[in-house]
């Protein structure tokens, strides 16, 4: 019997967020994603330091893993000239948020 639940993933290979920050840096959106997955990783980092597990670490690499994935979906969402005029601003349903 295991002490994980069977639906648990498998976490990533060791060298996936080296891999995946040399992957970012290639990437045309580099100015914000590079920095933004560097100030993930320094609070997952410190988060695993406190609580002694590397889940926080893994979470970032399936996180980032799945942005870069969807990235051709999205560019082709933008790309296809949807005009999305007619919609709501949540804002204005819900009022201002406190």
């Amino acid at each position: 019997m295991s002490a994980q639940p069977e639906e648990a993933p498998a976490p990533p290979a060791p060298a996936a967020a080296a891999q995946l920050l040399a992957q970012l840096r290639a990437d045309r959106r580099a100015d914000s994603w590079v920095s933004a997955f560097e100030r993930d990783w320094a609070k997952a980092l410190d988060d695993s330091r406190h609580t002694y597990s590397l889940t926080p670490l893994h979470d970032v690499v399936r996180t980032w893993q799945l942005r870069v994935a969807a990235a051709p979906a999205v560019d082709a969402y933008m790309d296809s000239g949807r005009d999305e005029s007619g919609f709501v601003d949540l804002d204005d349903v819900l009022g201002a948020r406190r």
